[in-house]
C-alpha cells in the first residue's frame, strides 16, 4: 500500500499496487452523498482510469460505507438544482456500470438507501461482517426507487426478491444480503478492503483480453440501462421529491437526525 493523497477534500486515493486504486469516501461524519461528493466521486473514477488503474475499490470509513443521500443539503434545493444533483448522480451510476475497468464496492459497515445503490453497479461487493445493514429504502421515506435502479436490484437478486424488498422497505442485515446475492462476501470491517483487493488481484491474474471482453459482454445490459435518458424517469423521481407529503416525510426524518 502507498501514501494516501487527499482529493478535494472528500475522497482519498490509494495505491495498493499491482494497477489497483481505492477511492475511499472521506467526507464525515457519514460520507452522506450531496452534489459535490458524487461529482467528485464520478471525476476520480474517470481520472484513475485515465491514469491506468487497471482495477478499482470504493470504500468507505470502518462501520459506515455511506448513510445515503445527505437529506438536508438536499431539501435546500429548488427543483432546477434537484433535478441536476440527479442528473449527475445517474452519470455517476452510468460511470461505474461502462467502466473499462473492474469496480468492487468494500462496503465497510451501514450502507442504507444511496450507498446500497451504488454498490449495486460495481462488478463485486464486499460487505462487512456483523450488525450492519443495507438496502433500498425509499418507500419509508415517501419516495419511488428509479426504474433503472429496480432493474439494477433485480440483476443481482431476481424480480420477486426484489419486489418484496422495495416494497416494504427495510434495511437488510448482511448475513441476509449475502443470502439474497445483494452482496457476494462477507469479511470483518477491518479485512473488507484488503478482500477487495485481493479479489481484483485474483482477477487480473486472468488473461487481460478474455477477461476484459467477457466482462463487458456479462455487464452491457447494466450499461444499457442509461440508454434512453427518457426513460430514466428523472422528472417523475423530482415531482415525487417534491410531493407535499414526501416533503413533509423527509423534514420529519431530518428532524429525527438532529434529535
Amino acid at each position: 500500500m502507498y501514501p494516501t493523497q487527499d482529493v478535494i477534500g472528500m475522497l482519498k486515493n490509494i495505491d495498493h499496487g499491482d494497477g489497483i486504486t481505492e477511492i475511499r469516501l472521506d467526507r464525515p461524519p457519514v460520507n452522506a452523498l450531496n452534489p459535490a461528493l458524487v461529482t467528485a466521486l464520478d471525476e476520480a473514477i474517470g481520472k484513475a482510469t485515465d491514469d491506468g488503474a487497471r482495477a478499482l475499490v470504493i470504500s468507505g470509513s470502518e462501520g459506515l460505507f455511506s448513510a445515503g443521500l445527505d437529506v438536508p443539503e438536499l431539501l435546500t434545493l429548488d427543483e432546477q438544482g434537484m433535478r441536476e444533483f440527479w442528473e449527475s448522480l445517474f452519470g455517476l451510476l452510468e460511470r461505474i456500470a461502462r467502466s473499462p475497468v473492474p469496480i468492487v464496492t468494500a462496503l465497510t459497515g451501514h450502507s442504507p438507501a444511496g450507498g446500497t445503490v451504488i454498490a449495486l453497479f460495481a462488478d463485486y461487493r464486499v460487505q462487512a461482517e456483523g450488525d450492519f445493514r443495507l438496502g433500498l429504502n425509499e418507500v419509508q421515506v415517501g419516495l419511488v426507487v428509479p426504474p433503472a435502479i429496480h432493474r439494477a436490484l433485480v440483476r443481482l437478486i431476481g424480480p420477486y426478491p426484489a419486489e418484496r424488498h422495495l416494497v416494504a422497505g427495510e434495511m437488510i442485515p448482511a448475513a441476509e444480503a449475502l443470502e439474497l446475492g445483494m452482496v457476494d462476501e462477507l469479511a470483518p470491517p477491518a479485512d473488507v478492503v484488503e478482500r477487495s483487493v485481493v479479489w481484483c488481484r485474483e482477477l487480473l491474474k486472468l488473461p487481460r483480453h478474455s477477461m476484459s471482453a467477457t466482462r463487458q459482454l456479462c455487464r452491457a445490459e447494466l450499461g444499457a440501462l442509461f440508454d434512453d435518458r427518457d426513460a430514466l424517469d428523472i422528472d417523475a423521481f423530482v415531482a415525487g421529491w417534491f410531493d407535499e407529503q414526501t416533503q413533509a416525510t423527509l423534514k420529519k426524518l431530518v428532524e429525527r437526525l438532529k434529535g
